[in-house]
């Protein structure tokens, strides 16, 4: 009778043997292996199936609860419901350089959790749409009419009083703030407008409306706003939930003793405009500074802050950096690069007796221009022919000494200082001129990849200027996309890479940076972060009236004696604890106190 042993490839343990009856021997060969190759399969296939259902299963887990959070925050729609007794409100007005927007943002009543920060949101109408409101011109526009500036900015404040429930007014703090328009005027006429909005407004409206509600906020202010902002939209202040969410290590500022602690990883932001560039991203290490004089640059642009509503918790305290560089934006740049070329041209031709670009036969050649176009350039009365030459690489050459790199260790554009970026371990968003570079023609908006968008942009700038046209006038590009993205998109697709890369110093290979024009299908304006940072107190005050909180007077948690005059945002920490609490600074070196909330003011005002 045949026999067939299966023992190898198996442990001991698993050793038989069957014994087909009839079976001829010519066939125990093949049926020997015929069986083993089987087993082995079979075994093979539910391994493989086993692994495959649990990964499906959790990592499905992992996906749904992140796809949920992701929808709570997209799906925001519904409107506000103002019969809700427990939803507070908060107005911001963000008077810009071209006019003056008003939003109204809604917060249900806080949790009690100290460790949590309010859930602030925008206002929705009855029809689900945001309560905003634009008005024009800017603010600035009445510097020598400043008793009209209250007129002015009514419409405003009539539109927000219409959607919040009149019973809620006398508690909903509103703040007017002030950008770069302002930032320009002699603090003469600054100090005019502030004071017809603080004289004329409270006898108006009942809204919560003290001395210091409203300002004229600094670059760096707007910045850290603008970064508080979109880290809470992404929800990078909240509880780490997942095992695979990332995280980093932080060193409390302040703190520097203590352990490091672990939280998620917050997201710098870049946004490239017309005028001007700017950086701000969080450093959770402490740095060390090249020299005294570095240390001391470096103090205007390390804001220190504590997001969180108990001063003396510092799971939200955050050090961010902040850089502004004007005349970095894209169409300052372009300037300034004109400029550049008419000075030497001109310059050129008188020295070497020449006639280049001072006719269309005998055009400028410019690099930084789509193959064949002509462009000119008109100063003081003359004009300079060009005309481009679409060479990618070599407008990049021509605008690196724009960037005024130097050779000290760690700096930036302008030789400005900046802190290491542990680049293996960070993420950045990237807005304004660097979705635009990236999207509008390109139409690679997204996940940004350097070696991607080099090849895109030099095909760009190679392709024949009649070709593009034809291309724009049969809608290929991005529906808001004009005849001067078309003809600038070779210089600022090469500008915004020099910056990105040269300029702040991010490795070719970075693959972490995201160019966007709304974060979870949201406009995020810095407005938001205001307003999560001015009323981090809140719900403390909140809280019923007892020992640990009197109205009108001082609190356990906050003390009236360690502010001095001269303290500043950027240098609030936890062990100075009264300057990052109820005597916040928020406008940078010797800025007026932040009021904590209503009834705390005679408290706590170390500076009136």
């Amino acid at each position: 009778m045949g026999r067939i042993g299966i023992s190898c490839l198996f442990p001991a343990s698993w050793h038989f043997s069957i014994s087909p009856v009839g079976c001829p021997r010519i066939l125990n060969t093949n049926l020997r292996q015929i069986v083993v190759i089987s087993l082995l399969a079979a075994a093979v296939s539910l391994l493989y199936f086993s692994v495959v259902i649990i990964r499906n299963k959790y990592g499905r887990l992992s996906k749904d609860k992140k796809f949920q959070r992701y929808l709570a925050r997209v799906t925001d729609i519904e409107a506000t419901d103002t019969n809700n007794p427990n939803v507070n409100y908060g107005i911001v007005v963000d008077c810009g350089s071209s006019g003056s927007r008003i939003f109204v943002y809604c917060w249900p009543r806080h949790n009690g959790n100290p460790h949590d920060l309010l859930d602030i949101r925008q206002m929705r109408d009855k029809n689900r749409k945001p309560v905003v409101m634009k008005i024009k011109p800017g603010i600035s526009e009445f510097a020598t009419s400043p008793e009209k500036v209250s007129d002015y900015i009514s419409p405003l404040l009539n539109f927000a009083a219409e959607h919040v429930p009149r019973a809620k007014h006398k508690e909903t703090p509103l703040y007017i703030l002030c950008t770069a328009g302002m930032r320009i005027l002699p603090e003469s006429q600054q100090k005019a407008i502030l004071e017809d909005l603080l004289t004329d407004i409270p006898v108006h409206f009942d809204f919560l409306f003290s001395d210091s509600h409203a300002e004229v906020i600094s670059g760096k202010q707007e910045g850290v706003y603008a970064w508080i902002g979109i880290n809470f939209v992404l929800g990078r202040f909240e509880h780490i939930e997942d095992d695979d969410e990332a995280v980093v290590e932080v060193n409390i500022p302040g703190s520097e003793s203590s352990e490091a602690i672990l939280r998620k990883r917050t997201a710098g932001i870049l946004d490239m405009g017309g005028v001007s560039t700017q950086i701000a991203y969080e450093v959770p290490k402490t740095v060390s500074f090249a020299s005294s004089q570095q240390e001391e640059v470096a103090k205007n642009l390390l804001a220190e802050f504590n997001l969180g509503c108990d001063i003396h918790q510092t799971e939200h305290v955050y050090r961010v950096y902040v850089a502004t560089f004007l005349g970095f934006g894209g169409n300052a740049a372009r300037q300034r690069y004109e400029d550049r070329i008419f000075a030497s041209t001109v310059q050129k031709n008188r020295l070497l007796g020449k006639q280049t670009g001072l006719t269309p036969d005998t055009p400028h050649l410019d690099p930084c221009l789509p193959l064949d176009i002509k462009d000119e350039i008109q100063q003081n009365g003359q004009t300079l022919y060009l005309r481009g030459t679409g060479d990618f690489d070599l407008c990049r050459e021509t605008i690196q000494p724009f960037m005024n790199k130097t050779n000290e260790t760690q700096t930036s554009l302008n030789g400005v200082y900046q802190p290491p970026i542990h680049f293996q371990n960070s993420e950045f968003y990237g807005f304004s001129e660097f979705y635009y570079c990236t999207e509008d023609v390109l139409r690679m908006g997204g996940d940004y990849d350097a070696a991607a968008f080099t090849r895109a942009a030099k095909d760009y700038c190679a392709t024949k200027w009649s070709i593009l046209r034809e291309r724009f006038d049969r809608g290929l590009y991005a529906s808001h996309a004009d005849l001067h993205r078309l003809k600038y998109q070779c210089f600022k697709s090469a500008w915004m890479f020099e910056v990105f890369h040269r300029g702040f110093s991010f490795p070719v290979n970075y693959r972490n940076l995201k160019t966007a024009l709304q974060v979870y299908d949201k406009e995020v304006q810095w407005t938001l972060g205001a307003i999560l940072y001015r009323t981090r107190f809140l719900p403390l005050s909140r809280r019923p009236s007892g020992p640990a909180m009197r109205t009108g007077g001082a609190s356990p948690l906050c003390t009236t004696t360690t502010c001095s005059p001269a303290a500043s945002w950027w240098s609030c920490s936890p062990s100075s604890s009264t300057c990052c609490g109820c005597g916040a600074s928020t406008g940078g070196p010797h800025a007026a106190a932040q009021p904590p909330p209503s009834g705390w003011r005679k408290a706590f005002h170390p500076r009136r």
